[in-house]
């Protein structure tokens, strides 16, 4: 006959322990993973949205745009020119900002190797090059001397009214300072939703002043942001401003 205490001992072992988790912890354990899955697949999704939605530098493709218009440039004589070390900046930068529209404007009696970039540029970027010129002799004039360097970009013929408004989604715009007309071109210019860049070229004679005047007429337009804007001693003087995407707020 067993005693109390050998009953009490052998009791003692008779109940199982559970260490496996009860169902409400393993619930709660699998809810909280799905949680923190979902939370990342939402940062991830966003961040890409963000980067979709600006424009992205490419070093790369800065680069081969930029040697390919040195090259062109020296084999078309457009060296001559001094707005050679222009093309091969905005070369560079509508390439390395993978711009999708690029726009210039031209008259006649202008020289050629900035148009001779943008062009290349929009080859690396597989992106679409317009030049606006003002009447059909520039057009003519502007054909002959891109042709001969073995390009075909698209013209349109008018005035900046008439044509603006049908290039939406600007993301790399190129005008004239000595034109008249290129408040009024930068004024219409639609731009794009990721963002763009503007150019002033030929611009030596514009103060930083009269530049910041220019630039808050293209934000007053709407919910866009002056990100930064800067003078570039090149060729004959460049003012070069990036805006936000849009939405990204005023000047």
């Amino acid at each position: 006959m067993k005693t109390i205490h050998e009953s009490q001992r052998s009791c003692s072992f008779t109940t199982p322990i559970n260490i496996n988790p009860t169902p409400n912890s393993q619930s709660t354990l699998q809810l909280q993973t799905q949680q923190q899955t979902t939370t990342r697949k939402h940062k991830e999704k966003h961040n890409n949205s963000m980067k979709e939605m600006k424009l992205v530098w490419s070093p790369e493709r800065a680069t081969n745009s930029y040697i390919d218009t040195v090259q062109a440039v020296s084999t078309t004589q457009c060296h001559l020119s001094s707005e050679s070390g222009v093309a091969e900046l905005l070369s560079a930068m509508a390439a390395g900002w993978n711009a999708q529209l690029i726009v210039e404007t031209w008259s006649r009696g202008g020289v050629i190797p900035s148009s001779l970039g943008l062009a290349i540029a929009s080859r690396h970027t597989g992106g679409r090059h317009v030049c606006i010129v003002p009447d059909e002799r520039s057009r003519l004039e502007y054909a002959k001397s891109m042709g001969e360097a073995g390009m075909s970009p698209e013209i349109m013929v008018g005035e900046p009214e008439e044509v603006m408004d049908g290039l939406i989604g600007i993301d790399f715009l190129v005008v004239d300072s000595r034109r008249k007309d290129f408040p009024r071109v930068l004024r219409l210019a639609k731009l794009s939703n990721k963002g763009a860049v503007l150019i002033c070229k030929n611009a030596n004679f514009i103060s930083n002043m009269d530049s910041s005047y220019i630039w808050r007429s293209v934000v007053a337009r709407g919910l866009r942001r002056l990100v930064r804007s800067v003078f570039l001693p090149v060729g004959k003087g460049i003012h070069m401003a990036h805006f936000s995407a849009a939405g990204g707020g005023g000047f």
